[in-house]
């Protein structure tokens, strides 16, 4: 291809980083940040001073929103007419400008998110408080530069008699920057303006004391005074704004949540959905209705309650999940000598101040000029009238206008200026009365010319100007406050009974993991033992408790599993339940060894866990802190030193001062101690040694026991199947790490060997299982209690029953 000099050859690189620059610059200045001046994006601008060219102010009626847009379109900003009339209808929304710059007639909109009527059917007119902003705009105070196709004028700010940017504050997105500044109230603003002109070196907390945080359109409650410094210090900092809300008693002993005042920007109707939502999907209990009862007279959301629900709890579920309670984040980013910059409170009320001195002394340089100009030709008018007659004669001499002012300049020295103003005098006007008005009126200049003179002269005169007309400002339009602020954000705590139904339940899981919740209604209508359960499994914990309490198990392997029981699968008294296992990951021979159904998350008690290896320790409850993905995941309760160590005993005690250890060897030795021996440790520790064990020997079970009481009962069953039943209060307390005593008689042929130990009240009734797949009662009330050395009594014959392999408590009775 020929090289063509019209082609140039350029890197994309080189393309998008230069176009994107340019287009950057365009949002950033002439866009989506406002000016720190006058507080306005240049869309909003343009908007205000359309409508104050045309006339279109407070003082005069209201005009079509589509002809206000034309005009904005027309002359001032080439964009689509829907990014205008927005513009203008938010500026005209008393629920997101604090200080309304537009009055709108018609439908404007809604805090719901509802849009504003289209532009041919609303009215508008600029409100009495724009024209604080616009004031002296003709008195050359700005610099104007020409419009888009240059057949106009527009001003690059406007002369702003107070601090707009921070009165109503301003939100936007540009490229690389945003800005999120609140709105505040303008009696505080200018409070601390009139402070900083008299001292300039104030600091943020001394303006606090004026300006006192955010004063949002729409009230509430802001909480943080420390975000609310950082923010005015940095231009970045984050607070909390939540709803004006009371609890009202309503009739039959019910109470009603109402709101009045909702976070800035918050959308009411999606807020109302929200809150509804929680009620239908049942995930907070005692919300019986929400309405939205706002009307004319103002906002108003019920949340009515049912009988006896906790309000208070409600309503904070309510601050915590919904936009009842919003954190808001300052961004103060402006335009500030046309480059974006975070700002804090500080610097914006100084540019302000700076941008007002330059405008007060343009005004004063060009009312100073405009009076120096009339005084010359009021000068020249008293001269004039002073030799009316001499004057007369040479105008009437003259051929035209021009030979006359020649003749007058010629004869009495008279300026052109004034020679124009003396030809262009009206007969009635050479009266008595009007040498009198001339010489009042230059005797009035005077004083003006004087005083301008002052002003421009002493800047402290300037700065008492100023500090004038911001005071006749805040005198005008000042309102009270609307936000209500609180130094500390209060943390929201949320009670469990708050989110569950309080609801008493049967609780049951099995030896192998399975576990399930049953209604009282469906436990009633079914007999105790027609429970679901997979064959060879038996229920090792059945128990009635209440949806708010907690259950911890603990397997054979020393792992821990949580389950609050609201989380429990709600099943009929028939069905299996759910396995452990469809959620957490089993070892192959892990089964439930104990579960505890707690009233408290973490009470002050302790665990003992006793170990078939000889290991032993004590936890606090307060230790198993369980993690957010308890459903998943079991946690370790005790760690096991060898595969082969297996978990055999968890006792929960609240007392343990008042308790002693007993422990049972396959060899039949038992030992006991007190617990006060067994150290407390954490939860992954594997605990001290508990008995000195012979090889080969292993610990079958180890108990606690009240040393207050008069009688614990203890029935051992051995591998031969004989029963027998002691009292191990009778044993003396030797120390931990003993050998320990006898418990059974030695034999010297086949010995008898302990299988299986357990408390036993009189009451109690245990199944044997056998390994010919037998099944034999054994009641504890049928044994009396046998010395140390007596081996029991037979319950079953070895050989022709087969070895006791399990031994079950009925949790299941005809009382249950």
């Amino acid at each position: 291809m020929e090289n063509r000099a019209e082609i140039q050859e350029l890197t994309l690189e080189e393309v998008m980083g230069d176009r994107f620059g340019r287009y950057s610059k365009y949002i950033i200045q002439e866009r989506a940040l406002p000016d720190i001046r006058d507080g306005l994006k240049p869309v909003q601008r343009r908007i205000l001073y359309a409508m104050n060219v045309e006339g279109n102010t407070s003082d005069k009626g209201f005009r079509k929103s589509a002809k206000t847009v034309g005009n904005v379109i027309g002359n001032y900003h080439p964009h689509g007419d829907s990014s205008v009339y927005e513009a203008m209808v938010r500026l005209s929304q008393d629920w997101k400008q604090r200080e309304v710059l537009i009055e709108m007639h018609g439908n404007n909109g809604s805090m719901d998110g509802d849009p504003p009527a289209a532009m041919r059917y609303t009215e508008a007119r600029l409100a009495k408080i724009s024209a604080e902003l616009v004031r002296d705009i003709d008195k050359e105070t700005v610099d104007f530069i020409l419009n888009f196709d240059d057949t106009d004028e527009e001003p690059t700010v406007f002369p702003a008699s107070y601090p707009n940017l921070l009165v109503n504050g301003a939100t936007g997105i540009s490229a690389g920057y945003a800005t999120d500044i609140p709105s505040h109230n303008l009696g505080e603003v200018i409070d601390a303006t009139v402070h900083l002109i008299d001292a300039p070196d104030a600091s943020v907390d001394d303006l606090m004391h004026y300006i006192k945080g955010p004063d949002f359109p729409t009230g509430a409650i802001l909480q943080g005074v420390d975000g609310i410094k950082k923010a005015y210090e940095t231009g970045k900092g984050k607070i909390v704004v939540r709803s004006k809300t009371r609890i009202e008693e309503v009739r039959g002993g019910k109470e009603q949540i109402v709101i009045n005042e909702i976070p800035y920007e918050v959308n009411k109707a999606v807020l109302v959905r929200k809150m509804d939502e929680i009620r239908l999907n049942k995930r907070v209990d005692g919300i019986s209705e929400v309405r939205d009862e706002s009307d004319r007279n103002g906002l108003q959301i019920v949340v009515e309650l049912k009988k006896e629900a906790n309000a208070g709890g409600i309503l904070n579920y309510l601050l915590k999940n919904t936009d009842l309670q919003v954190a808001y984040n300052f961004n103060m980013v402006a335009i500030d000598k046309k480059r974006p910059k975070q700002v804090g409170i500080v610097r914006m009320i100084e540019a302000y101040i700076e941008h007002k001195r330059e405008v007060l002394t343009r005004r004063t340089n060009y009312n100073l000029r405009k009076a120096e100009s009339r005084q010359h030709i009021v000068s020249g008018l008293i001269k004039a009238l002073s030799i009316l007659d001499q004057v007369i004669d040479a105008i009437r001499s003259s051929k035209d206008k021009k030979n006359a002012k020649e003749n007058l300049i010629e004869r009495f020295a008279f300026t052109e200026i004034q020679a124009e103003a003396i030809v262009s005098l009206q007969l009635y006007r050479l009266t008595n009365t009007d040498i009198t008005a001339l010489e009042n009126e230059a005797a009035s200049l005077d004083k003006d010319i004087s005083s301008y003179n002052r002003i421009l002269a002493s800047p402290k005169e300037l700065d008492k100007v100023m500090k004038k007309e911001l005071i006749e400002v805040k005198k005008k339009y000042a309102s009270p406050r609307l936000t209500v602020i609180e130094a500390e954000i209060e943390e929201l705590k949320i009670d469990t009974e708050v989110l569950i139904a309080s609801e008493e339940v049967m609780v049951s899981v099995t030896k192998e993991g399975y576990i399930k919740r049953t209604s009282l209604r469906s436990y009633g209508a079914s007999k105790p033992n027609e429970i679901g359960i997979k064959e060879g499994d038996y229920p090792i914990y059945i128990q009635q408790l209440n949806t708010l309490n907690h259950l911890l198990i603990f397997t054979s392997k020393g792992n821990i599993i949580y389950r609050p029981i609201h989380e429990i699968s709600d099943l009929r008294w028939k069905d299996m339940g759910d396995h452990l296992s469809q959620n957490i990951a089993f070892e192959a021979d892990e089964t439930v060894l104990k579960v505890f159904g707690l009233e408290k998350n973490l009470p002050p008690a302790t665990f003992t866990f006793i170990t078939k290896e000889g290991y032993i320790k004590q936890t606090a409850v307060s230790e198993y802190v369980i993690g957010r993905n308890y459903k998943n995941k079991s946690f370790s309760a005790i760690k096991l030193k060898t595969k082969a160590d297996e978990l055999i005993n968890i006792i929960y005690t609240e007392k343990p001062l008042l308790k002693d250890v007993f422990l049972v060897t396959n060899r039949g030795f038992g030992l006991r101690y007190s617990l006060d021996e067994v150290p407390v440790v954490g939860s992954k520790a594997a605990g001290v040694k508990s008995i000195n064990l012979k090889e080969g020997d292993y610990v079958v079970n180890g108990v606690l026991l009240d040393v207050e009481a008069s009688k614990v009962e203890l029935m051992i069953l051995t591998q031969r199947g004989s029963v027998k039943k002691m009292n191990i209060l009778d044993f003396e307390s030797l120390g931990r790490a003993k050998r320990g005593l006898l418990l059974l008689r030695e034999l010297k042929k086949n010995p008898h060997r302990v299988a299986f130990a357990f408390e036993a009240s009189k009451e109690d009734l245990y199944t044997i299982l056998t390994s010919k797949g037998k099944e034999i009662k054994l009641s504890s009330h049928s044994y009396s209690i046998s010395d140390r050395y007596s081996n029991g009594s037979f319950i079953l014959d070895e050989v022709a029953d087969g070895a006791p392999i399990e031994v079950k408590k009925n949790l299941i009775t005809k009382n249950n």
